[in-house]
């Protein structure tokens, strides 16, 4: 039995959580298409007859512009040291930017890059990304798709034969160590990211208030009184479309409330971040 941790790490919007979603084969891990979305260590586990694989998705690291972007590097960053194997994620679609040799020259030279969205980009614009990445020197390199799940097999097996052996981290029936409250806002926080637009999306966090099942109250907390009104929306139409989206996520019988806050430049505040678990 082999058994040990691996840690996704990358600039954002590269596709991190949706490859971790794709190799677990279950949703673990809020996605969308603005970065920053996610913005803690989430854990995923992979059960397999001879190993666990427990992955840990981490923020993509950026240039920071709050304090809550210096935190989210942080927890990146933290989520490096200690593990037994290091995914370092890069775009096929993009050329291979400072920002993304930034992350890798704070890597061992033993992690593995991933190319992802080969989906998307052309069998001459995924060899050149390899060639690009090859001058970062890191052990092996895998073209895969998070989308088909093209590749992630061999990026598996690849992940599975650098595990120590060792006995299971996690039970059997364990996917996740998310708790329950936490994803049901983070649910919230997913479909917010797809409906609102501009800047509100990295001003909207959410936290869980209440829960007494079947009833979950959900908190929106934006930094100016404008936001609000952009999350509500014209007679409560942004607000009805995120309950049912995220709703439509939940055991059947679920009623969430959401309730939208001003809790200005909370970003920027070290109390507000921490109330909120950043």
């Amino acid at each position: 039995m082999r058994s040990g941790f691996a840690t996704l790490v990358g600039r954002p919007n590269v596709g991190k959580s949706t490859l971790l979603n794709k190799i677990l084969g279950i949703k673990v891990s809020i996605v969308s298409d603005k970065p920053q979305t996610t913005r803690n260590q989430i854990r995923g586990v992979l059960n397999k007859p001879d190993a666990q694989v427990v992955f840990v998705d981490t923020p993509g690291i950026h240039k920071p512009r709050t304090l809550l972007g210096e935190r989210l590097n942080d927890t990146a960053t933290d989520a490096v040291g200690d593990v037994d194997v290091i995914l370092f994620v890069i775009d096929a679609t993009a050329p291979l930017g400072r920002g993304d040799k930034f992350v890798a020259s704070r890597l061992p030279k033993s992690a593995l890059c991933v190319v992802n969205k080969i989906d998307a980009a052309s069998k001459d614009e995924v060899l050149q990304q390899l060639v690009s990445a090859s001058g970062l020197e890191f052990d092996e390199y895998f073209p895969v798709s998070a989308k088909t799940g093209e590749g992630t097999s061999a990026l598996v097996e690849a992940i599975v034969a650098r595990l120590p052996e060792g006995p299971q981290l996690y039970p059997d029936d364990m996917i996740t160590d998310v708790p329950e409250a936490f994803w049901v806002a983070e649910l919230v926080r997913e479909q917010l990211l797809a409906v609102t637009r501009e800047e509100v999306p990295h001003s909207i966090a959410c936290r869980v208030t209440e829960w007494e099942w079947p009833r979950i109250r959900v908190e929106i907390l934006v930094e100016r009184d404008s936001q609000k009104g952009i999350v509500i929306g014209k007679g409560g139409s942004v607000l009805k479309e995120v309950g049912q989206r995220a709703r439509a996520q939940l055991p059947e019988g679920a009623f969430v409330e959401l309730f939208v806050k001003v809790d200005k430049d909370w970003q920027h505040r070290p109390k507000a971040l921490e109330r909120l678990g950043y």
